[in-house]
């Protein structure tokens, strides 16, 4: 289906950004640089499977018990419905800004302005994590390979862990500056890495699961989420749910560096969310049999292993020499992961900028890389001072920034299917497809996401939330959340009086489409 806006635009004539349809403009990025493989690589490897698996399996089982598979699929359903609202909107307006760009045209320039802060704070947030955790499975690694507990205590060592975090992300900064095939080929090594290591671990954990006393048969029964045994803890875990999927939308921001920028990007993220489904459903379940959920030794409900329950399987069902391909395939996922999230940041930012939106000087592409480099490396150095800063005042600060992303998550992913519903309201009535996929499926989308937002807030206004700290008699995830999407408002308005051509809708026009010709 192709759209096309007859009406006059304004913003045409904007020197070096030339203007496509609707204010919509060419930004200089390396186009036909990515297939449909490439990108969905790159999908996968922004979720992180395998750290995500490693990090949430445990607390998953603490609030759900056996209906974790339920939960995960449960967790599946609003990211399949919101992913419907990206693909429709990318094939009327392929552009790298993504969320921003659709929800300023669907909502006008506050709205979607407040969007694209939501995936930009959310993103930095989730880079400093990743960073994090890379290093400390690094240092788990190499003390495995050197038998050595003086190498592997060095992670408790604040300033070698700030140190090696900050090189982590200098690393994948330099890697993500130097273009999208560099990134596609690095990424094919470390997602083919991760999968094959999920699909050793997943076999062994089936065959050996009746060796030992607290495993468990298969049953039906576990994918059944209302027999969850209160909504609290069927929301808690559907928000650990929803956190794990994150990242499929990478594949969207890379539309115009991809081959066909209008179908490509949509198909890859539907891709990628077939695999990482699939995956995460055959690891609940071999783990979940093998280990059961019990909340002792290996058992997958034991608080002391829940953070990093490979960790604690990696040997019993891998063998020590085995074992220790899980250990690499978690850095390899985070590492990997940190690297390839720096894409929609950078390229959001790039977008924002080339609207007036943000400084220009987001807006310049590398000359021979055909990458938005100042964006990427800023968002490099916004990362490293968030994570040593966050590290050096409070352990607590940083777990509590983390538990505030779901609430960031949910902003900016049901803001932008709401925006598929309103774009194209004028085509629902025209076929049963389009009330299906551009308005019921986002727009159901959008409502759930919406629902576990709010019940997310709640939730984080008692001090027991997170860490268990509070400020003001608070809880301080909801100081940290509520506070970034304030802080978000704030730069809002700072920006309006700089740039209040944007923000009177002058640069980036509010419309929706006017022609349509069906393929």
């Amino acid at each position: 289906m192709t759209h096309v806006d007859t009406r006059p635009q304004a913003g045409d004539t904007v020197s070096g950004a030339p203007s496509v349809e609707g204010g919509v403009r060419e930004k200089g990025l390396g186009g036909n640089s990515v297939g449909l493989m490439g990108n969905a690589v790159i999908g996968i490897s922004t979720v992180a499977p395998v750290y995500c698996l490693t990090a949430t399996l445990g607390p998953t089982v603490a609030e759900v018990g056996l209906q974790m598979p339920a939960v995960f699929l449960a967790g599946f359903l609003p990211m399949l419905l919101v992913a419907f609202a990206y693909r429709e909107l990318n094939k009327a307006i392929p552009d790298c800004g993504t969320s921003f760009t659709w929800s300023v045209k669907a909502f006008g320039p506050r709205i979607g302005w407040m969007c694209g802060w939501g995936l930009l704070v959310a993103t930095i947030v989730v880079l400093s994590n990743l960073a994090g955790v890379a290093t400390s499975f690094f240092y788990l690694l190499l003390g495995e390979l050197t038998g050595s507990a003086d190498v592997a205590a060095l992670d408790d060592n604040k300033a070698a862990h700030i140190l090696t975090t900050l090189a982590f992300i200098a690393i994948a900064t330099a890697i993500s500056y130097r273009g999208i095939t560099a990134t596609k080929w690095v990424q094919y090594t470390l997602v083919g890495l991760q999968l094959a290591v999920l699909l050793m671990f997943v076999y062994m954990a089936l065959t050996k699961s009746g060796e030992v006393a607290n495993s468990i048969d298969f049953s039906w029964s576990w994918m059944n989420p209302f027999a969850v045994e209160s909504f609290a803890a069927f929301t808690a875990g559907l928000s650990l749910s929803i956190f794990i999927y994150w990242g499929w939308d990478a594949c969207l921001s890379i539309n115009e560096e991809s081959t066909g920028s209008a179908k490509t990007p949509g198909r890859a993220a539907t891709l990628a969310m077939i695999v990482i489904v699939v995956s995460y459903l055959m690891v609940a379940i071999a783990a979940q049999m093998y280990a059961g959920v019990g909340e002792k030794g290996t058992g997958l409900g034991n608080p002391e292993t829940s953070d990093n329950v490979f960790a604690v399987l990696a040997e019993p069902i891998m063998g020590s020499g085995l074992g220790i391909l899980l250990f690499l395939a978690v850095v390899a996922s985070a590492a990997a992961s940190l690297q390839t999230t720096f894409i929609p940041v950078a390229r959001t930012a790039l977008a924002m900028s080339t609207y007036k939106a943000m400084p220009a000087s987001f807006s310049k592409v590398h000359p021979r890389f055909k990458t938005p480099g100042r964006a990427t490396v800023v968002a490099g150095l916004a990362t490293g001072v968030f994570y040593a800063t966050m590290t050096m005042l409070s352990e607590n600060v940083l777990v509590d920034t983390i538990y505030a992303l779901g609430l960031m998550i949910c902003f900016y992913y049901a803001i932008t299917a709401f925006a598929c519903v309103w774009y194209f309201r004028r085509e629902l009535r025209k076929s049963a497809r389009n009330l299906m996929v551009k308005g019921i499926f986002p727009g159901v989308g959008a409502l759930m996401l919406t629902a576990v937002f709010g019940q997310t807030l709640y939730d984080m206004w008692d001090p027991a939330y997170g860490s268990g700290s509070s400020l003001f008699g608070m809880g301080s995830v909801f100081v940290i959340g509520v506070g970034l999407l304030l802080l978000g408002a704030v730069l809002m308005f700072a920006m309006q009086r700089v740039s209040p051509a944007f923000f009177r809708g002058e640069v980036l026009t509010q419309d929706t489409p006017a022609l349509v010709v069906e393929d």
